[in-house]
């Protein structure tokens, strides 16, 4: 057994370093043939990493990101595809703040309910492609992908300024969201900034995933599910209710993954509000491999890239373009699908030939004990 969660180890470590690799040499070439230096601008995103202030940004980009890699994930581990986790993100991030900005309860129920809000809106806007794929067989892949059109529409709907739009300077937004909703974080100072309370939501719904998938009857069905509806629905599990029931959670998780930044920074919705964020959580989930570990260092390595590509554009004597971190993040997702592809089927071979020696071994040891006999 020992040397089958060795291998099992070394699988899990060895398609993210590939994949880390690949992107790393990819991009020096990239930067090698537009002939620029193809170290410098890593020696100055690390060089940027060790400011303070840059490491708060860091840190509160990846509480977003870890968030919604999780809704993927969840997606993931049931087989299912849910790249509608960007439509669920901004819907849920903008019904709770129009909830935030007209109504005013005291902190200890109005935070709760902003994350009610955010968690439900989520999971209605995910339940649809769900409910579309378990009675009429909808790929969910197509339902979410057009449910975030129509998310972007409604958005732009429900912000006009004759429904719930507020117009701040020249920004159509939701209006300032009540104080009482607002969630303190930890001030580090003018200089350096703030680190989102809900950073901590963010750790407490890693551990959340890691005991629900790992240490409950609901996780194990879950997984069986996504492994082979068919075993699973031999074993009792109803396999339309888990796939309904896990784009519900799914979409719910992704609702929230807007409000460490929307109810410890923002405090109101607009056009300028991030977008993408459930595209980028794709990659951090796959570079993660569906861990919750993993997923939080992939998220922080996002974060990285992100936060400290753009000093490229100011580098003395000479400008690298901060699009090179994008083009770094591209790779990183190709090469990742491609070495854990080519690590799988290394591994697969790898583990024939341990059972087929253990098996010889077996076999060979009982020959000795019938010729001894």
């Amino acid at each position: 057994m020992k040397k089958f969660d060795k291998e099992r180890l070394l699988l899990a470590v060895a398609g993210p370093v590939i994949a880390l690799v690949s992107a790393i040499l990819l991009t020096s070439i990239v930067l090698i043939a537009s002939g620029k230096n193809p170290f410098e601008p890593y020696r100055l995103m690390l060089e940027q990493a060790g400011f303070a202030d840059v490491q708060v940004l860091i840190v509160n980009q990846a509480s977003l990101y870890y968030i919604a890699a999780l809704a993927v994930a969840l997606g993931f581990r049931m087989n299912l595809f849910n790249i509608g986790v960007d439509g669920q993100y901004r819907l849920g991030a903008m019904m709770t703040a129009v909830v935030g900005a007209h109504v005013s309860l005291p902190s200890f129920l109005q935070v709760p309910l902003l994350l009610l809000v955010g968690a439900l809106t989520g999971a209605m806007w995910a339940g649809i492609a769900g409910i579309l794929k378990v009675t009429r067989g909808v790929s969910e892949v197509v339902a979410t992908i057009m449910l975030n059109a129509i998310a972007t529409s409604l958005i732009g709907y429900l912000t006009l300024r004759e429904n719930f739009g507020v117009l701040l300077g020249d920004n159509v937004t939701t209006g300032v969201m009540k104080e009482s909703g607002w969630v303190p974080g930890i001030d580090l100072g003018q200089d350096v900034g703030e680190i989102y309370g809900l950073v901590f939501l963010a750790v407490a719904l890693g551990i959340g995933y890691w005991i629900v998938l790992n240490r409950t009857r609901f996780g194990f069905d879950l997984r069986a599910t996504g492994e082979s509806e068919t075993a699973a629905a031999a074993s009792g599990v109803n396999a339309k209710r888990m796939v309904l029931t896990a784009m519900l959670i799914s979409g719910g998780v992704a609702g929230i993954s807007g409000l460490p930044l929307l109810l410890g920074d923002a405090h109101t919705y607009s056009l300028s509000f991030p977008a993408g964020l459930g595209f980028t959580a794709i990659g951090i989930a796959l570079l993660g491999r569906n861990n919750p570990g993993g997923i939080a260092l992939a998220a922080l390595l996002w974060a990285f890239l992100d936060k400290t590509s753009p000093a490229l554009d100011y580098a003395t004597p000479v400008a690298y373009e901060k699009e090179i971190a994008t083009i770094m993040q591209g790779l990183i997702v190709f090469a990742v699908v491609i070495s854990y592809e080519a690590v799988r089927q290394w591994g697969l071979r790898r583990q024939q030939k341990l059972v087929g020696a253990e098996l010889a071994a077996a076999a060979n040891n009982n020959a000795n004990k019938e010729v001894a006999a």
